[in-house]
């Protein structure tokens, strides 16, 4: 695969999916040097190695001469021509956000469910909190037990959260924290705050089984963007402009951003994740849902807390 342009900049996580996709990854610049350049660039290249897909990663306008030549490749070389943007969607599963406010297309397919969507949502929501409630009501003693022994105080952890068309509501988890914690929003790694067993609560994801609540509310579905604090939220959406797009639809306990992206504690982390669930409000489908839930079956065996 050969990268022209660097208008979008993968990420390591992506570089080593891609690495498993295909088996050479090259990226070359396109801004600082002339078309003719960039044809002699490429031409080395594909003459040395077999490429199978030039993605057209540039900001900048494309020159005809050079459109003329890519697009001849696909002929002579078989070589795919695609955009950065549907390469995204096809090979990455998540949506390109551009950085200026310019283009605003791809804004286009994202639209809250339909009725049909929403109810094959709720359906969903009805059986998986059944099954959850079925096999998860035991931890609560386990939980209470081992609470009372290493952090004494409340069982249930409770913070406003960001839903549907922005409204707030109050979410609820078992509290992973020492009561009386300072309020950092985000957590990092041996963070003082979390005591043992609330450490491993995080990380089988165990600690977000009481949001069975919001899902029987219909305050969230049992998938969905990851309901954000609100004060985070009033952070986000100063900084990243179409940020309350996922407000479009409930959010939910588990997503395709919590299953694809690790915990982030910044503003690109947070990109990345509206990244994946702008393509989960584009791209819903049955099929989508059943596989955010064995991914997230994976997650909690291996107990890899995202």
């Amino acid at each position: 695969m050969l990268i022209l342009g660097r208008k979008y900049i993968f990420t390591e996580i992506e570089k080593k999916q891609l690495s498993k996709k295909f088996k050479i990854f090259k990226q070359i610049d396109y801004k600082n040097i002339t078309p003719n350049e960039t044809k002699n660039q490429i031409e080395s290249l594909i003459s040395n190695k077999e490429y199978k897909v030039i993605v057209l990663n540039t900001q900048g306008k494309v020159s005809d001469d050079l459109v003329r030549y890519l697009t001849n490749l696909q002929f002579e070389k078989k070589i795919k021509l695609i955009g950065i943007e549907k390469f995204l969607e096809n090979y990455l599963y998540k949506c390109y956000i551009p950085k200026d406010n310019g283009d605003l297309h791809f804004l286009d397919d994202i639209k809250p469910f339909n009725t049909f969507q929403y109810i094959q949502k709720r359906t969903i929501d009805f059986i998986g909190v059944s099954l959850l409630f079925l096999f998860g009501w035991p931890f609560i003693y386990i939980i209470k037990s081992k609470m009372k022994k290493e952090s004494p105080g409340k069982l249930y952890f409770k913070q406003n959260r960001i839903g549907k068309d922005k409204k707030v509501f109050q979410c609820r988890k078992f509290r992973t924290m020492h009561e009386n914690s300072y309020h950092d929003p985000y957590t990092k790694e041996g963070d003082a705050r979390i005591y043992p067993y609330g450490r491993f609560l995080r990380k089988s994801r165990i600690d977000e089984l009481p949001q069975i609540l919001n899902v029987i509310r219909g305050e969230i579905h049992l998938i969905g963007p990851r309901a954000e604090w609100e004060i985070l939220v009033k952070e986000y959406e100063q900084k990243i402009p179409y940020y309350h797009e996922r407000h479009l639809i409930k959010p939910g306990i588990t997503g395709w951003g919590q299953v694809n992206y690790p915990y982030g504690s910044n503003v690109d982390d947070t990109i990345q994740k509206l990244m994946y669930d702008l393509y989960y409000i584009k791209h819903w489908t049955i099929l989508l849902e059943i596989k955010i839930i064995f991914k997230t079956i994976m997650i909690v065996i291996g107990k890899r807390g995202l």
